[in-house]
């Protein structure tokens, strides 16, 4: 499994957590083991050049996802596909702001936002609120194991 993040901007970011993150995530959606990611920093002028000529949306916003092979979870009667699961974006600038509204750490708000994006490289989506409400459990359920599992509090 390869994970590569690179950070373009001012923030620090703990970037040996997002990779282990990015690894608990990979592991438990069953995504093969020599699956490729890249996890890019970016700051708010970078994320909303992307924003705008990706989504047509003014302004930065927090993640986007770019997948490559459309690789989806495994099954465990199916051997999951090999392949490039794609690139995650994330704006710490953007992420520290709603951290900060939602009464946790900018790191915190990192590691939820990695979780977001790999989940929509997987194919999960929220437009619709039945496939919204499965997106976020999982997310939220993904996120409170891996920080579990770390000895971090998960209030």
């Amino acid at each position: 499994m390869s994970i590569d993040v690179l950070n373009e901007t001012e923030t620090r970011a703990d970037e040996l957590e997002l990779v282990a993150l990015a690894k608990y995530v990979m592991g438990q959606m069953r995504v093969h083991p020599q699956s490729d990611l890249c996890i890019k920093l970016v700051d708010e002028q970078a994320m909303e050049t992307l924003h705008v000529q990706w989504m047509d949306l003014p302004g930065p916003t927090d993640v986007m996802s770019f997948p490559m092979d459309e690789l989806r979870p495994g099954r465990e009667e199916k051997e999951p596909e090999e392949g490039v699961l794609g690139d995650i974006v994330l704006c710490p600038s953007v992420a520290a702001r709603q951290a900060a509204d939602a009464g946790h750490t900018a790191e915190e708000e990192l590691l939820l936002l990695t979780t977001h994006g790999l989940l929509h490289l997987l194919g999960f989506d929220h437009a619709e609120p039945d496939a919204e409400r499965e997106m976020f459990e999982l997310q939220r359920q993904l996120l409170l194991t891996f920080l579990a599992g770390r000895g971090r509090p998960t209030t």
